[in-house]
């Protein structure tokens, strides 16, 4: 059964680029079986027949996405993600109290190859991957925070949030079964993106609510 992306889940779109808002608990791509065909970038084109992933946010992480359409955008795009020339900001609600207002957690990631696809802190053979944190708010044992990632490792923002000992509520990898059972979603959004314009030039900006 093919879905299409819902309206209001479009953001913006013109001849170069589609940019939306994905779901929760959706994948970006397919995955392997005929049970995980079903995704963001599928239903984008029953809209948009020509659109090409560009990034991806992880299956459990709603947000904003870009996703070109065509060649040569889709190939623009993708050098300014690569070359980190693009902005992003997440919001997630973590579990307990930061003690101070904002930080940095520079930890390198690599594959946990025996438990694909969870991610681990490794000093010798991960790859670089930093991210700044600021409190926004503070709640009942749980803390609001902005996370802006300055790289982008695969579960980059929920690895180390654990590892400040602050798993995201929801977080079926990551965190414990009191966390995950506090919340029926992960509790991570991409909230903003900003990037130039493939045709343009323009740097543009897009947000999407934060739906928790």
């Amino acid at each position: 059964m093919n879905v299409s992306i819902e309206a209001s889940n479009i953001l913006f779109a013109d001849d170069e680029i589609v940019v939306v808002n994905k779901a929760a608990d959706l994948l970006s791509v397919p995955g392997r079986g005929a049970d995980k065909q079903d995704c963001l970038w599928r239903r984008v084109q029953q809209r948009f027949p020509t659109a090409r992933i560009v990034h991806r946010l992880d299956y459990a992480t709603s947000g904003v996405m870009v996703l070109a359409l065509s060649p040569e955008s889709h190939r623009n795009l993708s050098i300014q993600f690569q070359d980190r020339k693009t902005g992003k900001s997440y919001q997630a609600v973590i579990s307990g109290l930061l003690q101070q207002q904002s930080g940095t957690v520079d930890q390198p990631l690599r594959c946990d190859w025996d438990n694909r696809p969870l991610q681990i802190i490794d000093h010798k053979e991960g790859k670089a991957a930093l991210t700044h944190w600021r409190v926004i708010e503070r709640l009942d044992d749980a803390s609001r925070v902005e996370l802006t990632p300055v790289t982008g490792r695969s579960h980059q923002l929920r690895v180390h949030m654990q590892f400040l000992g602050h798993p995201i509520i929801g977080d079926r990898f990551y965190a414990s079964e009191a966390q995950i059972a506090r919340s029926e979603r992960l509790l991570l959004h991409a909230q903003m993106l900003s990037f130039s314009h493939p045709v343009s030039g323009e740097n543009v900006t897009f947000t999407s609510p934060v739906p928790f």
